[in-house]
């Protein structure tokens, strides 16, 4: 049977770390595509280099050629300025908007079957641009930030019982900025209701510190934004789709009535497998909970209407 073919717009940090997660966890094999001269090709020669070492079989080439992506099962979008110290997600969206213009239209004339998965910020506004320029169905075009915002929470519970992250499931929904949703009436530790063994304060600070994941680690690294996690994030969800797992994700879709929401993309969960987007799943919330979605949700619908002028 013929290798998959994976295709990482975006030859960064984050795209780097995809094309190694997806050689090492034999997806595929992958083309990393870059507008910078040398910079794929660059990065590909090494991971090739690396092959020998783990026995692994895979082909990863560098392109500056959106062509070269022809025929890819599953395209990763990571293309486009990343945040700096100070800048929230929002302040991406003119010069990110008009990358993902260029991007879309090549993803539609190389990889027209792809499932696409998108991770540029601001996030809710690039998937929305990638599934309308491309006109690919909603199945077929999902936002890469649930899974992220969710690990962190998980992260975050695990670090303050000093537990295994294993025991920890959680989940955020909303939109992929300051006012994501984390559901602390789903998060558990073992079974156990997270307010049960954490503190009402600790848990606020907990459920702040992960809507400002991102941007801590960005105040700390200067230079850059994340990319280890937002990558293993991606690549997880390309798993789902790759192996149809029917896995049940938080990932920003395309909604047509489900929690209130018509025509636009939001954080919630999704069941993924063969088909891309196989369904969505509605979970019941608390007042309070319900309530914070909304205002996600609204900021969400602005993000949107302002990219619209930049397509």
């Amino acid at each position: 049977m013929a290798r998959r073919k994976l295709a990482m717009i975006g030859a960064g940090a984050i795209g780097g770390t995809l094309a190694h997660l997806a050689l090492l966890k034999r997806l595929g094999d992958v083309v990393l595509f870059d507008v910078v001269e040398g910079l794929p090709q660059g990065k590909a020669l090494d991971l090739l280099e690396s092959a020998p070492i783990e026995g692994l079989d895979g082909m990863v080439t560098g392109s500056n050629d959106m062509a070269d992506i022809r025929g890819a099962d599953v395209c990763i979008v990571t293309a486009g300025l990343a945040r700096k110290p100070g800048m929230s997600r929002d302040d991406l969206l003119s010069t990110n908007t008009k990358i993902m213009k260029d991007i879309a239209a090549g993803i539609r004339e190389n990889a027209p079957d792809s499932f696409v998965i998108v991770v540029t910020n601001p996030l809710d506004a690039m998937v929305t641009a990638m599934k309308k320029i491309t006109g690919f169905p909603k199945q077929r075009v999902v936002g890469q930030a649930g899974v992220l915002d969710s690990t962190r929470y998980r992260t975050f519970v695990a670090l303050e019982l000093g537990v295994s992250v294993r025991s920890v499931s959680a989940i955020v929904l909303g939109g992929h900025g300051d006012d994501m949703v984390p559901v602390r009436s789903l998060c558990h530790v073992g079974g156990v209701p997270v307010d049960r063994l954490i503190a009402a304060d600790r848990l606020a600070a907990i459920e702040q510190r992960t809507r400002g994941g991102g941007g801590e680690i960005v105040n700390l690294l200067k230079t850059g934004s994340a990319f280890y996690a937002p990558a293993t994030a991606a690549i997880r969800m390309a798993e789902a789709y790759l192996f149809d797992t029917h896995e049940i994700l938080p990932c920003a879709a395309y909604l047509e009535g489900e929690y209130g929401v018509n025509g636009f993309y939001v954080g919630v969960p999704v069941q993924i497998g063969a088909a891309g987007i196989e369904k969505v799943v509605e979970v019941e919330l608390t007042k309070a909970e319900r309530a914070m979605l909304d205002t996600s949700v609204q900021h969400v619908r602005e993000l949107v209407e302002a990219s619209a002028q930049y397509l």
